[in-house]
């Protein structure tokens, strides 16, 4: 005999809840055990019977309410938008608006900083230049090779401008006291050629301090030494000119 045979006679009783606890508990506890004969069996003692009304009145309330909740919030009328959605789209908006500021603020220090970054590069090209500039006439100052001019003035008050050529580097002049022209006129330079009637060769034009001091380097002039018999300086417009409008204030013969 199967095991399950002890139970047979107890399939309508139990159906009918008509079985004492004890025999209910045997009975319950073999059902546990998963067999699908009894189970079966039990279950075509169900007697067949309709749903109530207010069990379908239940199901059809819950039904309406998942079929809400599934709408898309366009077709509703009247739902309310959730705390949650609410936030996140405020997180969101808060996050965009961090992240423009955010990229222009980095995009105002990357600027500050290829700024400050050309300023630095400018400076060193400004102090590479002063120093190149500084050897020149340092070796223009003390080569043997270096030929003195002595520029005098054409006015006995004024101090003498001293001058140094040297013929693959340049000239150099220097000068202190020398009376700061009026106005917006300056001093200009001039190349006398010894070629006979030759027309003054115009070279740089330069600014004195406010003690009247100078230093000119001129790099590479235009005529060759052995071509140039003399330097001279006139006082002349702001820019300079083409030819010497003023008398000349100094001068000085090559030797």
């Amino acid at each position: 005999m199967k095991n399950c045979d002890q139970f047979r006679g107890l399939f309508g009783a139990y159906a009918l809840g008509a079985l004492d606890a004890k025999e209910r508990a045997a009975f319950e506890a073999h059902l546990a055990t998963g067999c699908k004969d009894c189970a079966s069996q039990l279950a075509y003692m169900a007697p067949e019977a309709a749903p109530s009304d207010m069990l379908k009145g239940r199901l059809m309330r819950i039904v309406r309410g998942e079929t809400q909740l599934t709408s898309p919030p366009s077709l509703a009328r009247g739902v309310a938008i959730p705390f949650w959605m609410w936030a996140g789209a405020a997180s969101l908006l808060a996050l965009t608006v961090y992240s423009t500021w955010n990229s222009q603020h980095l995009e105002q220090k990357i600027k500050a900083a290829n700024a400050r970054a050309a300023a630095l590069l400018q400076q060193r090209h400004d102090l590479e230049a002063e120093l190149e500039r500084t050897r020149c006439e340092s070796v223009i100052l003390t080569d043997p090779a270096s030929v003195k001019i002595d520029s005098a003035p054409q006015d006995p008050q004024a101090p003498p401008i001293e001058a140094k050529w040297h013929a693959k580097l340049g000239i150099v002049l220097t000068g202190q006291k020398v009376p700061v022209p009026s106005g917006n006129r300056i001093l200009q330079l001039w190349l006398i050629p010894k070629t006979p009637g030759g027309k003054p060769i115009p070279s740089l034009t330069f600014r004195l301090s406010a003690e009247g001091k100078f230093d000119l380097l001129v790099r590479n002039p235009p005529e060759l030494m052995e071509q140039t018999k003399a330097l001279a300086i006139t006082e002349e417009p702001e820019g300079g000119s083409q030819a010497p409008t003023t008398p000349v204030r100094w001068f000085g013969a090559i030797r």
